[in-house]
């Protein structure tokens, strides 16, 4: 089963994160505060974070940049702040997900669920999503058994965003996963590659949109 890292300078809450995902055959690591958590990072393997918004020490925004370091690892953002504020903030550090307080201990197992299942998809070579299939060893696109050209970073973009549906990913996370830390370009050219991408698929009925994340970026849903 995958493991867990719970973190939240609150006990009772760790006492019932780590129960409630015990119970469904979880392993679950707590700790108390951002520098703990990246202490138990540096010596277990996680699998997803459960992180809490405001700790001393460092904060959730600040932990879950952190945790990004480490590889792509879904983080579910705790938080009694629910403004949209707070969130968009979240979302632009790395959360995947927010939770506010108080929550029903089977909203949060759920929620944990539906990450580690988009995050899956997201470790496969090959998505299929609708009419089309993506093969990233091949670098190939398909739509209803046809190929389609599509260029290596145009390609990377789909990649990503088909590999975790209904993520909104900022320009900046996407600019940092197709073109590198160190590109020096400006975030205009996401938008110029998420044209060319909808040009390209959307008239073959792919099966999915590229939806525009207003204030964010974008993120991809699959049509029924």
């Amino acid at each position: 089963m995958p493991s867990i890292l719970a973190v939240d300078d609150d006990g009772n809450i760790r006492d019932l994160i780590r129960m409630s995902l015990h119970r469904e055959g979880f392993t679950v690591y707590a700790a108390e505060d951002g520098l703990a958590a990246l202490e138990t990072m540096d010596r277990a393997k996680v699998d997803l974070a459960v992180v809490d918004l405001m700790m001393p020490r460092m904060n959730g925004y600040a932990l879950c940049d952190e945790i990004k370091r480490y590889g792509d690892i879904p983080v579910l953002m705790l938080t009694a702040l629910g403004s949209t504020e707070d969130i968009v903030k979240g979302f632009r550090q790395g959360a995947d997900d927010y939770l506010v307080k108080p929550f029903e201990p089977a909203e949060l197992v759920v929620r944990i669920q539906a990450l580690l299942k988009r995050y899956r998809i997201n470790a496969s070579q090959t998505i299929e999503l609708g009419a089309t299939v993506i093969d990233r060893l091949r670098y190939s696109v398909a739509v209803n058994g046809a190929g389609v050209h599509v260029p290596p970073k145009e390609f990377e973009l789909l990649f990503c965003l088909a590999g975790s549906p209904d993520r909104t990913f900022t320009r900046q996370q996407l600019v940092e996963q197709c073109w590198g830390y160190d590109y020096e370009g400006g975030e205009r050219t996401v938008d110029v590659h998420i044209g060319r991408l909808r040009e390209r698929l959307v008239p073959l009925g792919c099966g999915f949109a590229i939806a525009t994340v207003h204030g964010l970026g974008y993120k991809l849903v699959v049509r029924p």
